[in-house]
């Protein structure tokens, strides 16, 4: 295909999509559910992650669809366009079907959104909707940037470093949030909130940032790809492995507090809360240094994971075995089971390592 012809069939497949959208707006925009089921296929998708119903949903089949997007028209999206900063409309496979995926993006009376439809044909088979941005509340970040103004000028004043150990001490505040968990999930919700200007704090009962991987098992590195692992703001330099080691990782947690200014308090545990629904705030207890704190957060994240607490099985006799009995997390290092029999119990990630690092020092 020379130049010509590539540049030809672009500006085809853009034509296709901005039909489709042409087509879109006037119908979710006005009273017209059938044109909006005519839009989709039979067996077709629609994902929104709160850009047009303030919830993350999926609707399947052409009647569902065009009922449920009927029901957002209060939220008035408009301005469908093909966003021309990402990838050009392109025919792609997915699940084994051949379509033409498109970018786009769109407003609502609230938000700026973004989109991702799958056509086959003139209609589509997937559409996704998703949230950018509330208007009014856009992050600090880009044009949007703090001046510092306020830490070069006022030299009488606190200095950045100053007003940091302030902000982060609460000596005399409360947070918006608080973030129970310091790991990737809490990271990127603290950093993301930061960024909104709502005031944050993560707590994490590790003695220091990056702990809950520093201290796992010594060959451990990450076990999907470095490109999947990125967190807001910051990503991965390009130079880095493709799989991470645990360590490195590790770093690069304290590393990204520090250059995102998040709040963090380390060896510090949520003993416990309630809600006041008067009030429209927690009471939590923390413990920090030995000592019992309490706070007054509006919202709480849990972040602490879905394995974070170990799973031992149920086995009546197994207070009668004499040999050693560890869940993963506890496992270090296979030199120390140089010359013993084990018997690994699960097939989850952390089975299968267990078992992987451990045949080179245990006999089968």
């Amino acid at each position: 295909m020379n130049v010509l012809e590539r540049i030809a069939e672009a500006d085809s497949l853009d034509a296709a999509v901005e039909s489709w959208l042409a087509q879109f707006k006037p119908a979710l925009s006005q009273d017209d559910d059938a044109a909006l089921n005519d839009l989709f296929l039979a067996e077709s998708y629609w994902r929104d992650i709160l850009a047009l119903t303030w919830n993350i949903q999926t609707v399947s089949g052409s009647g569902p669809v065009a009922e449920a997007l009927a029901s957002t028209r209060a939220m008035k999206p408009s301005g469908f366009a093909l966003d021309r900063a990402r990838t050009p409309p392109r025919v792609v496979t997915r699940a084994g079907t051949e379509s033409l995926e498109a970018f786009f993006k769109f407003e609502t009376a609230l938000g700026r959104c973004d989109g991702v439809v799958h056509l086959i044909g003139d209609q589509a088979w997937t559409l996704m909707t998703a949230l950018d941005e509330i208007k009014g509340h856009e992050e600090r970040s880009g044009k949007r940037r703090p001046t510092g103004q306020s830490h070069s000028r006022d030299f009488r004043g606190p200095n950045w470093l100053d007003q940091r150990k302030s902000a982060a001490s609460y000596t005399d505040a409360d947070p918006v949030v608080l973030v129970v968990g310091g790991g990737q999930a809490g990271l990127s919700i603290a950093a993301r909130l930061t960024q909104l200007g709502v005031d944050t704090l993560i707590v994490d009962r590790e003695s220091r940032i990056g702990d809950n991987w520093r201290n796992r098992y010594h060959a451990l590195t990450l076990h999907n790809q470095v490109q999947v692992n990125h967190l807001p703001y910051m990503p991965f330099p390009p130079g880095w492995p493709t799989y991470i080691p645990k360590d490195k990782l590790a770093g690069w947690f304290e590393a990204y507090v520090e250059s995102l200014e998040l709040n963090y308090w380390t060896g510090t545990e949520l003993v416990g809360g309630a809600y006041d629904e008067a009030e429209q705030r927690w009471t939590v207890t923390l413990r920090r240094d030995g000592a019992n704190r309490e706070m007054h957060p509006r919202h709480i994240v849990m972040a602490t994971g879905v394995s974070g607490i170990p799973s031992m099985p149920d086995i009546p006799t197994l207070p009668d075995f004499a040999g050693q009995v560890l869940h993963s997390s506890q496992y270090h290092d296979s030199e120390d089971w140089q010359g013993k029999r084990a018997l690994v119990i699960g097939t989850g990630n952390s089975g299968h390592e267990s078992h992987k690092i451990s045949t080179q020092a245990v006999p089968r």
